[in-house]
């Protein structure tokens, strides 16, 4: 009777109504942390001369927004083409991914950008600052001097380079082989330096007369003249006919004057010249000896050269020197002293002297110095030290009050003798020139400092013009900062190459081309380290739904009256794009 009775009235279910909404309860009173949105620098970035922003670069390629890519990288560097060949790629090095399985082909896809412009005639949508009263002449157009010109131009200024050669280009035309650097890749960016209005004068030769006297039309004149002039080897009979210049011979090939080599060919050296002069000199059919006197390790050369070298069966000869040439017979025989190594260091070249009981001679057809350049004049090079001088990382300005401002730049000042160092170098000088003229010598250091990519020394033509990358903080992300839970395992693609065999019938390009859709795969490998790329995750994982999106560049909303500082979001970030900092300390407005 009593269960009978239950189920004829049951317990009435009472279920809570409330009159106001949970957007009442504003959790964000609960708050003792701030979480923020922060962009960071990629490490990749920092490592690079030019100061690229790789991520957003990878990002939007991954995305398929290719000019949008293409014009970024262009914003820091006016040689994509160039670089995406010749470049020693010291990004791929410092890149996040090495540690997680292989670093982003940056090299390659930097390339693949600029090829995919011209295939597609594709034209730059570059702002240029307002007209400035100020001239500059360049004097040289290689690498930094093309550069320079070019960043000068953007900054509003009138930039004439003077070329002392029928043809610009510098050591791109004629120290670069075709094998590396095709003609066609080369003529196609300098031809949008040109149409972004810089003046090339080429078969023009410039003198100290020039700028002395107080009787120039410039304002500044920037040196980019590179080092033309072999540096001598200081033995006996390398002044004998027939012994040539590294760099004379690989201008010789660019001409078409050297069809040929037979027997064997010697070239003296460990740098990028004595390897291209090697490599040179086995597609003209000659068998190569690269002789040098400290270890392989040790070259200065691009590791990745040095390799290739020996793969297309060019000997290297370590730990030898050469002490006397002598001529017989139409031959040069060659006396090699053997060197021994006294001290290691993993960091430095390793330090050797002779070994005095090890001495042998050596036959050949064709012999080549390249063990370095120096300017082809003296007064090419910066003084050491006088009034109005300030040395900068890429390049020395020399301000005088009756004379146009002089400024040093690429091989003149640098260390590493890259294309992307005489980039930075050019972009540098236009950046000081501009600082110099608006707020005069004494503020240029402290404001390059205020464009800095990382830690420096590269800088940022963005940064520095106030674009969206000047938000951006210096702070490098590491590997440990990152969320790699994320992500999965993918090889780096591998860089379609010539074979070997196909390499020696003649001088084209060894790096093939890659695709729109392997370019993808590729830029999606990247971390985009320090970047949103508005994945959702602080969205998703937020438990009070504070995180909305937004129209502002950085894609995102936090709405602070109901976030309560839990940090889910800045964890679950992949990227290292946000910050948790203690509410005392943020500015609450």
């Amino acid at each position: 009777m009593a269960t009978q009775q239950a189920e004829t009235n049951p317990t009435p279910l009472l279920i809570p109504c409330s009159y106001l909404t949970t957007e009442g309860n504003k959790t964000g009173s609960w708050r003792f942390l701030r979480p923020q949105y922060e962009e960071k620098t990629s490490p990749c970035s920092a490592a690079c001369p030019a100061g690229e922003d790789i991520g957003r670069v990878e990002m939007l390629t991954a995305q398929g927004s290719f000019k949008e890519a293409w014009e970024t990288v262009l914003l820091e560097n006016p040689f994509p083409g160039v670089c995406g060949r010749v470049c020693y790629h010291p990004c791929e090095q410092h890149c996040n991914r090495r540690e997680f399985d292989e670093p982003v082909a940056i090299h390659t896809l930097e390339r693949f950008l600029a090829d995919t412009a011209t295939r597609y005639e594709l034209q730059p949508s570059l702002q240029k600052l307002e007209s400035k009263k100020q001239k500059i002449a360049v004097v040289g157009s290689g690498p930094s001097g093309l550069a320079a010109g070019y960043f000068l131009t953007l900054l509003g200024y009138q930039a004439d380079i003077f070329e002392a050669l029928p043809e610009p280009g510098g050591v791109l035309r004629w120290g670069i082989p075709l094998y590396r650097l095709p003609l066609s890749v080369l003529n196609q960016e300098i031809a949008q330096i040109r149409k972004l209005g810089v003046q090339i004068h080429c078969d023009k030769s410039i003198s100290q007369d020039f700028w002395r006297g107080g009787k120039s039309e410039y304002d500044a004149i920037f040196l980019g003249c590179g080092h033309s002039r072999s540096l001598p080897l200081k033995i006996p009979g390398e002044d004998l006919a027939g012994v040539k210049n590294g760099l004379h011979f690989l201008a010789e090939i660019r001409r078409g004057e050297v069809s040929a080599l037979e027997g064997t060919a010697a070239v003296i050296g460990g740098g990028n010249t004595a390897v291209d002069t090697a490599r040179s000199a086995a597609r003209l059919g000659a068998k190569v000896i690269l002789i040098y006197r400290r270890r392989r390790q040790d070259m200065p050369a691009f590791a990745e050269e040095v390799e290739m070298a020996l793969e297309e069966g060019v000997e290297l000869w370590e730990l030898q020197t050469p002490v006397k040439i002598a001529a017989q017979n139409g031959d040069f025989v060659v006396t090699l002293q053997h060197m021994q190594v006294i001290e290691k260091d993993s960091k430095r070249k390793a330090r050797v002297k002779p070994d005095s009981n090890k001495k042998k001679e050596i036959r050949v057809q064709h012999l080549f110095k390249a063990i370095g350049a120096e300017a082809g004049e003296t007064w090419y090079d910066p003084p050491k030290k006088t009034k109005g001088m300030l040395r900068l990382s890429n390049c020395v300005l020399l301000h005088k009050s009756r004379e146009p401002t002089l400024v040093y730049g690429g091989d003149l000042v640098a260390d590493i003798k890259s294309v992307a160092h005489a980039v930075a170098s050019g972009k540098q000088a236009a950046i000081a020139l501009d600082i110099l003229f608006h707020e005069g010598l004494d503020a240029v250091r402290p404001r390059l400092q205020t464009c800095l990519v990382g830690e420096g020394p590269s800088i940022s033509l963005e940064t520095y013009m106030g674009g969206p990358r000047s938000l951006r903080k210096q702070k490098i992300v590491n590997y440990h900062d990152l969320n790699t839970d994320y992500f999965q395992f993918a090889p780096m693609m591998t860089q379609p190459r010539l074979l070997r065999e196909e390499r020696f019938q003649s001088f084209a390009e060894i790096n093939l081309k890659i695709g729109a859709s392997l370019a993808i795969r590729e830029a999606e490998r990247c971390f985009n380290c320090g970047l949103c790329n508005q994945c959702d995750n602080c969205q998703l994982f937020c438990p009070e739904i504070a995180v909305t999106r937004d129209n502002n560049p950085r894609g995102r909303h936090i709405n602070y009256d109901y976030c309560k500082g839990c940090g889910l979001c800045v964890v679950e970030c992949p990227r290292n794009a946000m910050i948790l900092e203690e509410e005392l300390l943020c500015d609450t407005s």
